[in-house]
């Protein structure tokens, strides 16, 4: 099941095929963020080892900033006349990427893993803002504001595997 049907309406102004690009990168940033509040819970789980408190007390708010995030791109999915789906099969069908690998561990394991998929998820961000500038400033706008925060959490995570030299142990 995707939202490749759009509904009769979109917003005031934006063309119809507009709006079904731009429901079309906001899916995919919403799979992204669903996805990511998965992984940061499984992290907070089942992280291990010295600073252990530290990291699982800082990922709980990422979970729900990243669960704002995604429930701010389904309403406006919705608004642009599009079906947000998040069931969890439609969503394991429409990512492009493998699932977490890493059950209980380590806490530099865990963090230098989470790393990357912040790494692909930001990276993944500033892509649809360049799509979305030239679609809809309201989503383009968003997204960016999201980025910003999605930027300071994997800052928050680096600062658990770098050194003081600035280089990542991973």
């Amino acid at each position: 099941m995707t939202n490749a049907k759009i509904a009769q309406f979109t917003a005031p102004g934006i063309k119809d095929n507009a709006a079904q690009d731009t429901i079309s990168v906001l899916d995919d940033r919403m799979v992204a963020l669903i996805d990511l509040q998965l992984t940061l819970k499984h992290i907070h789980w089942n992280v291990v080892g010295p600073n252990f408190i530290g990291v699982h007390e800082m990922l709980d708010p990422q979970v729900e900033a990243v669960r704002e995030m995604t429930d701010t791109i389904a309403e406006r999915i919705a608004t642009l006349g599009g079906v947000p789906v998040g069931t969890p099969q439609s969503i394991v069908e429409r990512r492009s990427w493998d699932d977490y690998s890493i059950g209980k561990g380590l806490v530099t394991d865990h963090l230098a893993a989470l790393d990357s998929v912040y790494t692909g998820v930001n990276k993944d961000h500033r892509k649809a803002i360049d799509v979305l500038g030239e679609l809809d400033p309201v989503s383009e706008d968003m997204i960016t504001g999201q980025l910003a925060q999605l930027e300071q959490f994997q800052w928050f995570v680096r600062a658990h595997i770098e050194s003081a030299t600035g280089e990542l142990n991973k």
